[in-house]
């Protein structure tokens, strides 16, 4: 089947990004039933068939995302790619790559809780990749569910710039609809699940707040253009005609710093409101970046700039992995110029290889359709591509481009994991192989002293899900041993110290003589080597091993095997045999320096510090307070939240908090919920220190 022809201006590339439990799938489940993809809505617990974008087996279980799905609907002649990602924050890649090729995204609240902690990580990385979203405010018929208080929490944690474009009719479970301020209609339903709204007057106890609510949004249109803001005070309100309301909102919203608010059932009728939202402000691929992507020659390192447009040369980003049973490894692509064909050669601009496209895939979540090509702004998947992986560029061989990449977290977490039999080994090894390609945070390597197998990622959650997908995915049963700290090493102080490698035992001897400067880097900024050798005492041909020599003995640690980070090592002077010296030479010396050089600067431990945000009743907040001292948290800040909830956020070690949503779940009765994430790597206290370096080495 070919690809449908289809309008860029028509086309929305939208993700569905929010805190986890606030209703993103099954809004998503409603989006797909209203634009005639379903017959009926899954729900996303309980029910038997499961949610669509919820198709692997651990997340019908537990009810939660833990892929990124995506899906195509058509809504009144717009077509729309729906990504639905997960809200849990130890799957926050899967947000991070779906949002780098989107164009914009709704947001959805849980009505009853408002901003929460995770709402405000995928906002942060919306406003990171610059792209604008549409609010809605989800569960506001359930106990507790309040449109303007959630609409406060917004004003409050993320953007004084979030305006109501419409008002919801009733309270809690009386909710039946919503006024549109933009024609100022009222929109009703008597049942969510209704086939259709209901259009008709506004109701006439909530006319005065509806003017006031639409004064205040028109107020904000105008401020996107010069004349209609003029015409706005000579004229007076009625002035503004719709079509120019709508124009102007548009270009606030696509401008990136302005949000239109909605609210209501997610598993209903309403989302039609959703979606003509989607179609009306939300940009399609022409209004991002003026419609055209920037990136660099791989050759010459030029700026290359390429339109959405089918004329130009292929252009394309791949955002995700997947393994299908059916039919092997699927490569998910964002389309950004030309056209991509079945059967076609591409060049992979990362690697510099050419790879064929074996068939293209329309994706209905784990449901797939085939087509011949993919146009400019469009997003498939892939069938048949060997080396690719997240992040790579794909384009025309005859025109490299080569596009920004994608950027993860390092993950903080890690287990050694063994198979529960010999025969298991192999088939171990190829399991995690797949499963590090799909997932970026996902990480495998060999500890060279055990010889076991570490597996690390963004969390307990993130790891357990590994571990089960290799047991049903694989057939692997896995002993897994206890969570492991990621923890990282660097300097305080400054220090030189000399390396020199000599070794003689007849024939040809080792000689490599190297001082090196070691002194702090800016934290974040890594490793950084400097060469400022002064005439030929270091052979250039040296210096390159001197370097690898230092990177090596960084990367093993230095005072209890974790990576050295945030560190310049400056290579001054040294000297060189005429017969003697080698490369090897020279990396063992680049080595010896290192070691004694990191010994003497003043050598700190460094621990991940998590993030964490406690929801609780204010009965259990001395308790929860107490628990989280004794961790070696501090709390940054306690705030009052819907409904008598304490809001507490806090930072403390993640060593520490290892167990901690079953231990808060015990202590309050099972009321009080959190969630954390990484904010930074701090110094470890001497005395802990002390302990952990201890407790490495005599483990090793």
């Amino acid at each position: 089947m070919a690809t449908d022809n289809h309008d860029l201006s028509k086309l929305r590339n939208i993700g569905i990004i929010a805190h986890i439990d606030a209703g993103k799938t099954t809004t998503s489940e409603a989006i797909l039933y209203r634009t005639g993809l379903k017959h009926k809505i899954d729900l996303v617990k309980g029910d038997t068939g499961g949610a669509t974008t919820d198709w692997m087996e651990q997340e019908k279980e537990r009810g939660i995302t833990i892929t990124s799905a995506a899906v195509t609907a058509t809504w009144k002649g717009y077509k729309i790619n729906i990504i639905d990602t997960p809200g849990h924050i130890d799957f926050t890649a899967e947000v991070e790559r779906s949002l780098r090729v989107l164009d914009g995204a709704i947001t959805v609240f849980d009505g009853k809780m408002g901003v929460e902690a995770q709402s405000e990580t995928v906002w942060r990385q919306a406003t990171k990749y610059g792209v604008p979203r549409i609010c809605f405010i989800n569960k506001i018929n359930q106990i507790g569910g309040d449109f303007y208080k959630s609409l406060e929490s917004i004003h409050k944690r993320l953007s004084k710039n979030a305006v109501a474009i419409h008002l919801p009719i009733g309270f809690e479970k009386d909710i039946c609809g919503v006024v549109d301020l933009v024609d100022m209609k009222a929109y009703t339903y008597k049942e969510y699940a209704d086939h259709s709204l209901t259009v008709g007057e506004i109701p006439a106890d909530m006319l005065d707040k509806a003017k006031k609510a639409r004064a205040l949004l028109v107020e904000e249109a105008v401020a996107a253009d010069e004349d209609l803001m003029n015409k706005y005070f000579n004229q007076g309100e009625e002035a503004i005609t719709e079509a120019e309301l709508k124009a102007a909102l548009r270009k606030r919203v696509l401008y990136g710093d302005f949000f239109l608010v909605t609210g209501g059932d997610g598993r209903g009728v309403i989302v039609e409101k959703v979606l003509d939202l989607c179609a009306d402000y939300l940009p399609s691929p022409l209004d991002r970046d003026l419609g055209q992507t920037v990136g660099t020659d791989p050759k010459t390192g030029d700026h290359v700039v390429r339109k959405a447009d089918v004329a130009q040369p292929l252009t394309a980003l791949a955002f995700k992995i997947a393994s299908d049973p059916f039919v092997g490894k699927l490569v998910f692509v964002r389309v950004y110029s030309g056209t991509l064909k079945s059967g076609s050669y591409i060049l992979n601009a990362t690697t510099g290889n050419k790879e064929r496209v074996g068939r293209l895939v329309r994706m209905f979540a784990d449901k797939r359709e085939e087509i011949t090509e993919v146009a400019a702004g469009d997003i498939a998947a892939i069938v048949g591509l060997k080396e690719t992986t997240t992040g790579t560029t794909l384009c025309d061989p005859a025109h490299p481009i080569l596009l920004e990449s994608i950027e993860f977290p390092e993950p903080p977490v890690s287990i050694a994991v063994e198979p529960k039999t010999k025969a298991d080994q192999e088939k171990m090894g190829l399991g995690l192989a797949k499963l590090a390609e799909e997932d970026p945070t996902f990480r495998v390597h060999t500890d060279e002293e055990t010889g076991q197998t570490i597996i690390s990622g963004m969390g307990e959650l993130h790891l357990e899900i590994i571990i089960d997908r290799l047991k049903r995915e694989h057939n692997v049963e896995a002993n897994t041993g206890a969570p492991q700290v990621a923890y990282r090493e660097t300097i305080r102080g400054i220090a030189e110290a000399q390396g020199k490698h000599i070794k003689q035992s007849g024939g040809r001897g080792q000689y490599g003589d190297v001082w090196i400067k070691f002194e702090p880097n800016e934290a974040g900024k890594g490793f950084e080597f400097i060469d400022m050798i002064k005439g030929g005492v270091v052979p250039q041909e040296y210096r390159k091993p001197v370097q690898q020599g230092v990177e090596e003995t960084l990367n093993g640690g230095v005072i209890a095997g974790y990576p050295v980070v945030d560190i310049k090592a400056t290579l001054y002077d040294g000297s060189y045999h005429d017969v003697d010296s080698s490369e090897l030479a020279f990396k063992l010396a680049g080595s010896l320096a290192t070691r004694e050089g990191i010994k003497r600067a003043k050598p700190v431990l460094l621990e991940p510090v998590m993030k964490l945000e406690v929801t609780t009743p204010e009965e259990f907040m001395g308790d929860v307070i107490g628990d989280i001292n004794s961790r070696r948290g501090r709390i940054e800040s306690m705030e009052d939240l819907q409904g008598g909830a304490k809001l507490i956020t806090a930072f403390a070690p993640l060593g520490n908090l290892f167990g901690y949503t079953s231990d808060l779940r015990s202590m309050s009765q099972g009321r009080a919920a959190s969630s954390m994430e990484l904010s930074q790597y701090e110094e470890v206290p001497p005395n802990v220190a002390q302990e952990i370096i201890e407790k490495r080495n005599s483990s090793k």
